[in-house]
């Protein structure tokens, strides 16, 4: 994985499926008009109602390999088999020429990882659930995941909660209106600096 041409500034949230981190960025797309969200590219197929280009970029496996052997990707990762999620940066480059800071709402270990490529230029932050349990109940009040995927989503969120310490602050979302007013703060304080 190789830089982008490093020329603005990125907020980064990251947090396991069901943390609220989407609804958290979607808040604050709203009230800043300093940000643009950064559209991750996928190997899976659109869901229904998603929209290649807005929700994602829908590559393809193959068309996700052929990207990481050209060397497009600031990071990317295989979530699960064949499950493959990334950033582009050609993403990264067109929001920061826009003039714009980007946020992105990715997985705690692309977080990290794009942490590690942008350095100071990234805020990190990790959205922590109130509790497992609580997590647990939040995807399945989605009813859009099987038992088996619950399972899934729920093992690697229990790893993903082990690694919060990485991030720069650690917001807790216990109160949704409280996790998106402190989050606004947050952006606003690193977009000033």
């Amino acid at each position: 994985m190789t830089s982008v041409n490093k020329t603005g500034k990125c907020i980064i949230f990251s947090a396991p499926s069901g943390a609220g981190k989407t609804t958290i960025v979607r808040h604050l797309l709203t009230v800043e008009n300093r940000l643009e969200f950064s559209i991750s590219a996928c190997s899976r197929d659109p869901r229904i109602n998603e929209v290649d280009g807005k929700d994602y970029h829908f590559l393809g496996v193959e068309g996700f390999k052929q990207k990481i052997e050209e060397g497009a990707f600031i990071e990317w990762e295989e979530v699960y088999k064949d499950n493959f999620y990334g950033t582009l940066k050609s993403e990264i480059e067109r929001i920061w020429a826009a003039g714009k800071s980007v946020v992105f709402d990715v997985d705690v270990v692309g977080g990290l990882n794009l942490k590690r490529q942008l350095g100071d230029q990234a805020l990190a932050v990790f959205v922590q659930p109130p509790s497992v349990e609580e997590l647990e109940n939040r995807l399945r009040s989605r009813s859009t995941e099987t038992e088996e995927k619950i399972q899934l989503r729920m093992s690697k969120a229990r790893q993903e909660l082990a690694q919060s310490s990485g991030f720069d602050v650690i917001l807790h979302n216990v109160h949704l209106d409280q996790a998106c007013a402190e989050a606004e703060v947050l952006v606003n304080k690193f977009l000033n600096v």
